[in-house]
């Protein structure tokens, strides 16, 4: 795994396993993705298990509103932007940030090059770090978004349908995966919608569970056995 230093002391450029990059700090000794890829990751829990999901059971219903915890690399918003173009579909996407990224860094991330079929979405990805924080803006004919520099704890969510919950590892941040801070997020999630995460830890899931979401552990990205994906059904009185 190659290492690459950059003016930004807080992070470092990594290459993961699949050739895409990664950032990681040495401060928490935690990485942003899998050493196993990056970009198979952030496809395989957030795209396919996450935002195709949702679509497929929930045809013609637009617009798709998204909920991101953790811009970091913007790969994830740019994906979502990149299939929202592809399938014509209007997404609102609502994501926050507390400590974004150095403009050396972003432009020095490689993602756009992994997948040679939508290069030509390059643009958008400096498009997305480079949009104004905490108000909304037309990125791209099918995407919107509102990026803000703030906490899960003091943010003004809004109605989510998919709900990328991608936090640092709860070792890492156990602030973001306790009860309290779960319910703020499951309170904002529409009937029907679902939530997304690497993350496959028992107590999590438990939490989630005790929220009245129903909490699947489909197949894990690369490396990786099992995520979590949890839906918001209606409870019956």
């Amino acid at each position: 795994m190659e290492e690459r230093e950059n003016p930004e002391e807080r992070v470092k450029i990594i290459e993961t396993e699949d050739g895409s990059h990664s950032l990681y700090v040495p401060e928490l000794k935690e990485s942003y993705h899998s050493f196993h890829g990056a970009y198979r990751e952030s496809v395989h829990v957030y795209m396919l298990y996450g935002l195709e999901t949702w679509a497929m059971r929930n045809p013609q219903t637009y617009p798709i509103r998204i909920f991101e915890l953790g811009f970091g690399t913007g790969l994830n918003a740019w994906l979502a932007l990149v299939w929202a173009e592809q399938h014509k579909v209007p997404v609102l996407y609502h994501t926050i940030e507390p400590y974004p990224l150095e403009e050396s860094v972003y432009t020095a991330l490689n993602y756009a090059q992994i997948d040679s079929s939508i290069s030509h979405y390059a643009p958008y990805f400096e498009a997305l770090h480079r949009a104004p924080w905490n108000e909304g803006v037309v990125v791209s004919t099918y995407f919107n978004m509102k990026k803000e520099k703030t906490t899960l704890q003091e943010v003004q969510l809004y109605p989510a349908d998919v709900v990328f919950y991608d936090a640092f590892a709860p070792s890492k941040q156990p602030e973001l995966w306790d009860l309290e801070v779960l319910e703020k997020v499951v309170a904002s999630m529409n009937y029907g919608a679902l939530l997304t995460t690497y993350c496959a830890q028992g107590a999590f899931k438990r939490s989630l569970s005790a929220l009245h979401l129903q909490v699947e552990s489909p197949k894990g990205p690369p490396g990786k056995k099992e995520m979590t994906r949890a839906w918001k059904q209606i409870v019956s009185t």
